[in-house]
């Protein structure tokens, strides 16, 4: 026998062997009837995601059925058949228009459910589709408007540098307008992240799951931030780089909201009477840059880290006021 020959037969004598091997039941163990609700959330990184998916399909579920979404009435829906389930969600969807809520927020419950649907179809146990349910039209980034350069930095004289408070605000309201960072991006920026002599910082940008991205940042940026942390005592590369100053929060990791307070109120003291918000500052700090480069929506890309060129294309149309203008020429004719 050939030595390829024999090298066939032993081939086929291990898939063979294969094939007869006795099937464990290491997997029978499984709930034959899963949690749809729990995977699904277990699926999404961003903490925030996960909570609103959980309070949008519990307010379709107490709406529809005055049941809290346990798993039994997450399959009840589920096991609907396709006639069933699109008249279920459009009878909500219409009764959420009825309210008054806004299309952003009709869409982003519409979302969940059919995010919901699309878990459980596969994991087998539901069969029809809400693809023909339909969004609600919205206009992105209808409002970019912010504030100019002057305005900004009157609020930057708000903060007293010479209490810890006052450098911390000031560093951070450089870092959002220098970067245009969202504020979860700041939030959860830790002391490693920053490196000085670099002149960099590491953030987790929005939707891109675990992956990190180097940024770099200004000269005056980074020494705010520098005079900042001398500030602190005792802290880790991995303490938070903005903590809160409260007496009954103090040293914790500064949240979103703890931002967005602390730029509120440093606009009332500076007598801002525009509703303002860490968005509108990142707002404010693209409009600004594409001023400065005359509408180079490329490099300013770069700042905003936006995905798409056609949102950076609103910014630049907003900026221009080509309506007003126009109607300021038809107005002018009589």
């Amino acid at each position: 026998m050939s030595t390829n020959e024999l090298s066939g037969e032993l081939s086929i004598e291990v898939l063979q062997a294969s094939l007869d091997a006795k099937i464990g039941d290491s997997f029978y163990t499984l709930d034959t009837d899963p949690d749809v609700l729990s995977q699904l959330l277990a699926d999404k990184r961003s903490e925030n995601t996960r909570l609103a998916y959980e309070k949008d399909i519990n307010d379709f579920l107490k709406v529809m059925t005055g049941k809290p979404a346990t798993p039994d009435v997450v399959l009840e829906f589920l096991h609907l058949e396709q006639k069933q389930a699109i008249s279920v969600v459009l009878k909500y969807k219409a009764q959420m228009i009825r309210k008054g809520l806004k299309e952003a927020t009709v869409n982003r419950r519409l979302a969940a459910l059919k995010s919901l649907v699309v878990t459980g179809r596969k994991l087998g146990v539901c069969d029809f589709s809400l693809e023909d349910v339909e969004s609600e039209r919205v206009q992105k980034y209808r409002d970019t408007s912010g504030i100019d350069r002057a305005t900004f930095e009157v609020i930057l004289n708000q903060c007293n540098l010479s209490t810890a408070k006052g450098k911390r605000d000031y560093a951070l309201l450089r870092l959002l307008w220098g970067n245009a960072l969202r504020r979860n991006e700041v939030s959860q920026l830790n002391i490693i992240d920053f490196d000085p002599e670099t002149k960099t910082l590491r953030i987790l940008g929005k939707g891109r799951g675990t992956q990190t991205e180097v940024i770099d940042l200004g000269t005056g940026t980074v020494q705010a931030i520098n005079e900042w942390l001398a500030t602190r005592t005792n802290v880790l590369h991995d303490s938070p780089l903005f903590v809160s100053l409260d007496y009954a929060t103090g040293g914790h990791r500064l949240t979103g909201d703890g931002i967005r307070k602390m730029l509120v109120k440093l606009c009332n003291k500076a007598g801002i009477k525009k509703q303002m918000s860490p968005h509108r500052i990142r707002h404010s700090a693209i409009t600004a840059a594409l001023d400065a480069t005359d509408g180079n929506v490329r490099k300013v890309q770069k700042l905003s880290r936006h995905r798409k060129l056609d949102t950076l294309m609103i910014y630049d149309d907003n900026r221009h006021k080509d309506q007003r203008d126009i109607t300021q020429l038809l107005d002018e004719m009589f």
